[in-house]
């Protein structure tokens, strides 16, 4: 907390970096203004009812920036430009236009920014029809037509791609990453209400489940925190050259590992799959056929997100998808190419495919335990619920792992901007 301190106090004491945290500070509130904003024909009752402790829609809550409980006009966030950014990086793996698209510099990257705005449009609309079909089987939706069904489609269309321009003007104009800082946002903003449900029924609840609640939560954040910043050091040798007539000896290196490679972009995956079923379940219980009916009921019953089948299968998903991210991000023989060509070698490793084969074993080993982390971290909702009977404070593992790695993040990001400041200083 005192470095917390110490680190605010030294922004603030720089002219730029305070007209930032201002900047920062004002798109925070133009967010939430705008979050509060509902979207019309939506029975607001029946809709509280449906978010009432159901961790799978809080979890989706969090991702829309905290918006989508109350359907506001921001109510898709910024989950369709974060799949089309996902669609993007493994697209870029593939194809190779994009891949040297991606190594033309700030040229590159502004073209394929620009070809993701592009998907996010299709992925948003679709997203905005699924939604607004499965609160209709809800009977969440009012006098649903279908031109009212796409004029809501089409503003919520519109209000994903605000949020993400908010963003990006908090990446050119805030303190860390804008996509980051506007679910951090959401989160921080949904906080007090979450607080404030729990101690209204606190006279209901058993005083000791809340404090095994509060002791889970504190324990979440501690191993989150060192989870986050684990890394596995692989020392890197590189051999003694000669360059124009200058000789460099060898040098010792490291390339970090981390345990978590993947961040949340395993559970943003995991999510979007698990999303299917329910919108199944509410599309099929609703037709006539008997044997679709029965189809639909199976799985509103066993995959509902308090059923431990739901919470198997995403589990499962999660570990699923953080190797198969990891092993795009993560690409052991370019890696080991890229050394070779430098001069570089692990010791007792021999250059090229041999230490291709080596990352690959420690990678593999260490992603296990992200995996398992990370598909802990997903289900700690609904075992937190099930454990101490909370259903008010449905936060859960994800939020407070972004809550950790944005603060991490945006704290290394000001440390480094500080000390820029320091050096431009000294060279004048």
């Amino acid at each position: 907390m005192n470095s917390i301190v110490r680190l605010v106090t030294s922004l603030w004491k720089v002219e730029k970096l305070r007209q930032k945290l201002l900047f920062t500070l004002f798109i925070f509130a133009v967010f939430r203004a705008v979050a509060v904003i509902p979207v019309p024909g939506i029975d607001r009752g029946t809709l509280n009812q449906l978010f009432a402790g159901n961790a799978f829609l809080s979890l989706l809550d969090i991702f829309s920036g905290g918006t989508l409980a109350n359907f506001s006009l921001l109510a898709l966030g910024i989950g369709p430009y974060i799949n089309a950014s996902i669609i993007m990086q493994m697209l870029t793996f593939v194809i190779p236009a994009l891949e040297d698209l991606s190594k033309e510099g700030e040229y590159g990257r502004e073209k394929i920014n620009q070809y993701t705005r592009l998907l996010a449009l299709p992925i948003s609309l679709v997203q905005s029809i699924f939604l607004l079909k499965f609160l209709q089987g809800q009977g969440i939706l009012v006098n649903a037509t279908p031109l009212s069904i796409a004029s809501m489609a089409a503003t919520l269309a519109a209000g994903a791609y605000f949020v993400t321009w908010l963003g990006e003007l908090l990446d050119q104009y805030g303190l860390s990453n804008g996509i980051s800082l506007i679910i951090f946002a959401g989160i921080a903003g949904r906080l007090p209400v979450s607080l404030a449900q729990t101690a209204s029924t606190a006279s209901n609840q058993d005083l000791t489940s809340l404090l095994a609640f509060a002791v889970v939560a504190a324990a979440m954040v501690y191993f989150v925190v060192k989870v986050n910043e684990a890394t596995r050091q692989i020392t890197v040798q590189y051999a003694r050259r000669s360059r124009a007539g200058v000789t460099a000896g060898s040098q010792l290196t490291h390339l970090p590992l981390k345990l978590n490679q993947a961040g949340v972009i395993p559970i943003i995956f995991a999510v979007s799959l698990m999303l299917v079923p329910s919108f199944l379940a509410t599309l099929l219980s609703s037709q006539a056929n008997e044997l679709l009916s029965r189809i639909g009921y199976f799985l509103s019953d066993n995959l509902a997100p308090q059923h431990p089948l739901y919470s198997v299968l995403y589990f499962l998903l999660v570990v699923i998808f953080t190797y198969f991210y990891t092993s795009v991000v993560f690409n052991t023989e370019k890696v080991a190419d890229q050394m070779k060509k430098n001069g570089g070698f692990i010791p007792g490793i021999r250059p090229g495919m041999p230490t291709a084969n080596y990352l690959a074993g420690i990678s593999n080993k260490i992603t296990l335990a992200g995996a398992v982390f990370l598909g802990l971290i997903a289900i700690s909702p609904n075992i937190a619920q099930q454990l101490t009977g909370v259903r008010t404070l449905a936060i859960g593992g994800t939020g407070i792992l972004i809550v950790v790695s944005v603060v991490l993040e945006a704290a290394k990001d000001i440390e480094s901007q500080l000390v820029m400041h320091s050096y431009d200083k000294f060279l004048s």
